[in-house]
């Protein structure tokens, strides 16, 4: 599909995080040119559930000059440096997957070869001993440090992170119109040919009609637009990833909040805990064929700690992707475009990653069919290595107390998934193709996490003698506990850092006359 039409009508149908960090993004960088509307309703409620994130946040975060105070007072956001993950090789055995480095690599091989050595001959300590942000996460500790020294991202509310994109947005100019969508209404043929089939405009139940000439998707699981108008089919990964159920609640904070995200197996699939400032967020997700829709909110209940803030909701899901994600005049971003179960936070990234490819392929000048390849091979390729990784967490275990862990311990998994196995088993080593989102560390991690101990490592390794690796593995573990040691309480930072955008919006509060 080629046009050389240009157009300036943007319509994003549906809020919530997609909606509002599209609006943000595109606001900032083309809101001079465009005439963007988002349209969503209050009567509609988001999933809301992705309030963890990973460090790529920053990313989007200093594209839109977002004051990173300002924003964590305004979302009740904390720090993150990683995820807990508790009995998922077996029960009673955890893990960490930590953010930044872990050791020293040299070029021809990673820390874990040195590791491994260190191990067989019983001078290497845990492997986490080595990583500053898995020490810092156990002992609650947090700061800024110099050169990125401690590699973090962040717990947030995702309803209020979406207020605070609203307000950014329309400062640049987006105009949001509340109301919910009737139908979605394509042109004819009488439009002319190149644009037959393409969508025109959004009919609200109003009795309104939105017109446009590019049109966003982010009407969540149902993908009115992408899915239900121009039919996109929709491949199912359900085989690998069984888990096709969450439920969700909020409870009051009973503790200070703890710098990392709790993933906790259990025999129907796995249960979250993310820390905010002003309360917890709590959620299942798991397998319909293991556990009842009725039963799922009372198993959470009892799974929880504190004051149930909200009730619990069941959001039903199919693990997969859009065959196609811009299709015609639509781009589909977030839960409409496909959905990875929200194991390792990359729900909010991937909204983020659609964003900034859009603003790059933005197709100001009329839609070519070569951004649109562009664009969907992008997305298809990126969605499918975090598919691969996220498999990784469920296939290596040891779990016997289900047919769910029993399956995917089973299961024949992909080519590209069993190479990376078995290259590390044999090898210790990890290959990362430079448009991946996870980095050799976070394989490692995981894969020795869930118990693939290697077979060997690289020869680089006996370079060194006995003494000389014990002063190498003793200066890293020494100068881990010296950043840890001296960083401030989590709760206390984040508190301080905070103060004064919550002073001043209290000010700003009394300084406002009463309406009467």
């Amino acid at each position: 599909m080629n046009t050389s039409t240009p157009f300036n009508r943007v319509v994003i149908a549906g809020g919530g995080t997609a909606g509002w960090m599209m609006a943000a993004l595109m606001s900032k960088l083309l809101g001079k040119q465009l005439d963007i509307k988002l349209v969503e309703s209050e009567e509609i409620g988001t999933v809301g559930v992705g309030e963890a994130t990973i460090p790529a946040l920053h990313t989007f975060h200093n594209l839109l000059g977002i004051n990173e105070a300002e924003f964590m007072a305004a979302t009740n956001a904390t720090f993150k440096l990683g995820i807990n993950f508790e009995g998922w090789k077996a029960p009673g055995q955890d893990y960490f997957h930590s953010f930044g480095a872990t050791g020293n690599d040299h070029w021809s091989a990673g820390f874990q070869h040195f590791w491994l050595k260190g191990m067989a001959e019983g001078l290497s300590k845990t492997y986490t001993d080595y990583n500053p942000e898995t020490v810092a996460a156990f002992a609650n500790r947090f700061a800024h440090l110099p050169r990125n020294g401690l590699n973090y991202a962040y717990h947030l509310d995702a309803s209020r992170y979406a207020k605070f994109l609203r307000a950014m947005s329309e400062g640049y100019g987006v105009q949001r119109i509340e109301g919910k969508i009737a139908r979605v209404l394509k042109h004819e043929t009488d439009a002319g040919a190149a644009r037959a089939g393409d969508i025109a405009a959004l009919q609200m139940e109003d009795g309104n009609r939105i017109d446009g000439d590019f049109f966003i998707d982010c009407t969540g699981f149902r993908s009115l637009l992408l899915g239900e108008a121009l039919g996109v089919g929709y491949e199912d990964w359900s085989y690998w990833l069984p888990c096709d159920r969450a439920v969700a609640v909020q409870t009051a904070s009973v503790r200070e909040a703890w710098p990392y995200t709790r993933s906790i197996a259990h025999p129907f699939g796995w249960q979250w805990r993310i820390p905010l400032q002003h309360r917890v967020g709590n959620g299942l997700v798991y397998s319909s064929k293991e556990l009842s829709d009725a039963d799922a909110p009372e198993v959470l209940k009892r799974n929880v700690e504190g004051e149930l803030l909200t009730t619990p909701r069941v959001i039903r899901f199919t693990p997969g992707q859009r065959d196609k994600v811009w299709e015609r005049n639509c781009v589909a971003v977030g839960l409409a475009s496909g959905f990875v179960e929200p194991l390792e936070s990359t729900s909010i990234h991937l909204i983020q990653r659609s964003a900034i490819r859009l603003m790059q392929l933005f197709p100001a000048g009329g839609i070519q069919q070569s951004d649109m390849d562009e664009f969907n091979r992008q997305s298809k390729r990126e969605l499918e290595h975090i598919r691969d990784f996220i498999v990784l967490h469920y296939h290596v275990n040891e779990r016997t107390d289900s047919a769910l862990w029993q399956h995917v311990r089973e299961m024949d998994i992909l080519p590209t998934l069993r190479h990376r196995i078995d290259l590390f088993r044999e090898t210790a080593r990890v290959f990362r193709p430079s448009d991946e989102l996870f980095a050799e560390i976070s394989w490692v991690q995981v894969m020795m996490g869930q118990g693939i101990l290697p077979q060997r490592y690289h020869p680089v390794a006996d370079q060194m003698n006995r003494e000389e690796l014990a002063r190498f593995l003793g200066d890293i573990h020494l100068k881990v506990a010296r950043i840890v040691g001296a960083l401030p309480q989590h709760q206390a930072y984040v508190e301080q850092l905070c103060a004064p955008y919550r002073q001043a919006s209290v000010a700003q509060l009394a300084a406002t006359p009463l309406q009467a």
